[in-house]
């Protein structure tokens, strides 16, 4: 049994990971200011006495003996991270320091939970670990990107200066249960449009593509990353590399929830990468880890959970 803590343990993939945890025999602290997490993600968890929450926002320092850190805390979606860029940008600075002094100062290991959109809009297809990156610093999207790529330079500092173990991991789009109804995200936006009977509204002519991976996949794999002994520290991609057009996506949706929507084109939105797809060769070599689950039975459990809250 270890001690653990989760920052960002109320959001969409914080909650499945808290659930996880505690479900292998873990005693873990969820922190998190609810600012894009939700109390409902973790209900069932909070008389569960190997469980605490801590609502507090992560930059401010937060002092506890640890065996893991897990740093989820971040808006993960456009319409939320641009909504207070500077905000933003100060939670994955000043919450990676904070999590990084901790470790520091207890011996704690910590893994960062980075980002595709450190690579920006790609040049290099598929995205590899040793590939920079194409991002544009002056943009609306920087304070997620830029912010999550200085995040990744602070952990591997304080790796060479401090001998913090931290290990990062760079998340590709993911999906499932617990995701909330208004984060924008283009799974979550398409199943409710679909549940509701709404025009698919698509931005550009639907080629753009991405790769989807199931949430309990990015579990298994950040886990695997984190308990990992051999010495790496990463960066590892953790996605699918199904790669699929939006407009596949839509149909799959439509398909798969009998909906009577149609498809709305509007404006491409400036800066949205036309690529995304994961190389995982590191991923399956290094830790073993490959995702597991298709993209219509992923798509199935997700539409079966919005159609219980909506």
């Amino acid at each position: 049994m270890k001690r653990i803590l989760v920052t960002g343990g109320a959001g969409f993939v914080g909650s499945h990971l808290c659930d996880r945890l505690v479900r292998d025999g873990h005693e873990v602290v969820c922190l998190d200011n609810l600012f894009t997490g939700s109390k409902r993600n973790i209900e069932h968890l909070l008389r569960h006495p190997k469980f605490l929450f801590v609502e507090r926002d992560i930059q401010e320092p937060f002092f506890g003996h640890f065996d893991r850190i897990y740093n989820l805390a971040c808006p993960a979606s456009p319409p939320h991270y641009q909504h207070d860029p500077v905000e933003t940008m100060r939670t994955n600075v000043l919450g990676m320091i904070t999590c990084l002094e901790l470790a520091k100062q207890t011996g704690a290991r910590v893994l960062q939970a980075s980002t595709s959109e450190i690579y920006g809009d790609p040049e290099v297809h598929p995205q590899h670990e040793e590939y920079w990156g194409n991002v544009n610093p002056l943009s609306r999207r920087a304070c997620y990107d830029e912010g999550k790529r200085c995040a990744e330079t602070l952990c591997f500092d304080y790796h060479r200066e401090y001998g913090v173990d931290a290990r990062i991991v760079r998340i590709f789009n993911t999906y499932g249960p617990n995701m909330a109804k208004n984060d924008g995200r283009v799974v979550s936006n398409f199943i409710l449009q679909a549940l509701r009977g709404e025009p698919i509204t698509i931005y550009g002519d639907g080629s753009f593509t991405r790769s989807f991976q199931y949430v309990d996949d990015l579990v298994d794999g950040m886990i695997m990353m984190m308990e990992n002994e051999s010495g790496f520290f990463g960066p590892v991609n953790l996605g699918n590399p199904g790669e699929f057009t939006i407009r596949e996506l839509a149909d799959m949706v439509i398909s798969l929830t009998g909906s009577t929507s149609t498809i709305q084109h509007l404006p491409e939105v400036p800066h949205d990468p036309k690529q995304r797809k994961p190389d995982i060769t590191l991923a399956r070599t290094r830790l073993g880890w490959a995702p597991r689950v298709p993209l219509r039975e992923g798509l199935k459990k997700t539409i079966e959970y919005f159609r219980r809250v909506i």
